[in-house]
């Protein structure tokens, strides 16, 4: 079925206002289109309008997400393929090109697309001839292409994940979109519009914003953009109309926190349950492990301010060290020793010459747990 009419866009900032613009310029002249925005801006909605203003509008209007499919499937789905071109091609199939002659070919999320696949699209682009899968035979189309991503392509370009060529023919002409934060005039015309066509979905009438609800929206960020919006205030709109429906107070819509955020709520798994498990790195060798004891903290005697006893100034760190191994060891001398970096023998050497556990102290019991 052909669409004939371009696709119902709203705004009025000057922003929006100007891109439009740049569309209608756009689409009389049949040279390939690059259109960049973050998710949510529209970018498909702007590639129907393009389509749908051109001399083309009567003619397919054809769409492949590139960012959907693995790249042999991309290459498959993109120009077809012949029978037997792979396990499961039984027959031959027509891909995107040639279902797109004579009309335009969107291609979402380009930046995603192989180097391989790539490189067909630059000669499709540039010759407008390719070849199916698995096929010796070169077949001509004659297709307007429209590509659309969210990322930086001149900088994937000057860092070799991108075909600098193949940027430089789709790029005829670069529609960038505002993100929605940018376009602070469209936020209530959009919810309005967007809680309006869900009310009419439900079969009743939109209960309108609350002053309330319409600075939320006005104060919110909107990450994803005029998607996000539509999730929100429909959502709003659908939750207000069924409570109303069960006997609540009629009322305007009001916008609360797990309205702007579904994700909101005070059973959300914490962060870190949700992040990949990381494997345990191995554990370091015995003199690599840090020290249980910062000796930064015990101050060093001032030999210049008269005599030092060298070797009490030793045994005070000696006995601070093995008293905080053996408390952060649970008392266990061997784990102790290890943590110090010492043979076992020479912990023992150590207990025995600051007396520890002569008197049937904690290194006796020790000596037992350990037996």
């Amino acid at each position: 079925m052909v669409q004939t009419s371009a696709p119902e866009l709203i705004g009025q900032s000057p922003t929006w206002l100007e891109a439009l613009e740049r569309v209608s310029l756009a689409a009389q002249v049949e040279r390939p289109i690059l259109v960049i925005g973050e998710r949510g801006t529209g970018k498909e909605l702007i590639a129907e309008r393009l389509h749908y203003l051109s001399p083309r509008w009567d003619k397919p209007f054809v769409k492949v997400n590139c960012g959907a499919l693995s790249d042999d499937l991309l290459d498959s789905e993109l120009f077809g393929h012949e029978q037997g071109a792979f396990t499961g091609a039984t027959k031959r199939r027509q891909g995107r090109f040639e279902q797109a002659d004579h009309g335009t070919l969107f291609l979402d999320e380009i930046a995603t697309a192989s180097t391989e696949v790539q490189e067909k699209l630059l000669r499709v682009v540039e010759y407008g001839e390719f070849q199916r899968l698995g096929g010796e035979d070169t077949l001509t189309c004659d297709v307007r292409i429209v590509a659309a991503t969210n990322v930086d392509l001149p900088a994937r370009a000057a860092e070799g994940r991108f075909r600098a060529d193949l940027l430089d023919r789709l790029a005829f002409d670069v529609i960038t979109l505002a993100p929605l934060r940018a376009r602070p005039e469209d936020i209530i015309l959009l919810a309005e519009h967007f809680g309006q066509r869900i009310a009419r979905e439900l079969e009743g009438d939109f209960p309108g914003w609350s002053r309330e609800a319409l600075e939320a929206m006005c104060a919110h960020a909107w990450p994803g953009n005029v998607r996000e919006l539509r999730n929100t205030a429909e959502r709003a709109t659908f939750r207000i109309m069924a409570a109303q429906a069960n006997g609540a107070p009629l009322g305007p819509v009001t916008i609360t926190p797990d309205l702007l955020d579904p994700f909101h709520s005070p059973w959300r798994p914490p962060k870190e349950l949700s992040e990949p498990i990381a494997k345990p790195a191995p554990a370091p060798a015995p003199a690599a492990a840090p020290p249980v004891v910062d000796t930064k903290s015990f101050p060093a005697p001032d030999a210049g301010a008269g005599p030092v006893d060298f070797n009490e100034c030793i045994s005070v760190l000696e006995k601070k060290l093995i008293e905080a191994a053996l408390t952060h060891c649970r008392g266990h001398q061997r784990k102790a020793a290890e943590r110090l970096g010492l043979s076992y023998h020479q912990m023992r050497g150590l207990l025995r010459k600051y007396g520890y556990g002569r008197e049937g102290g904690d290194t006796a019991a020790i000596e037992a747990s350990e037996t």
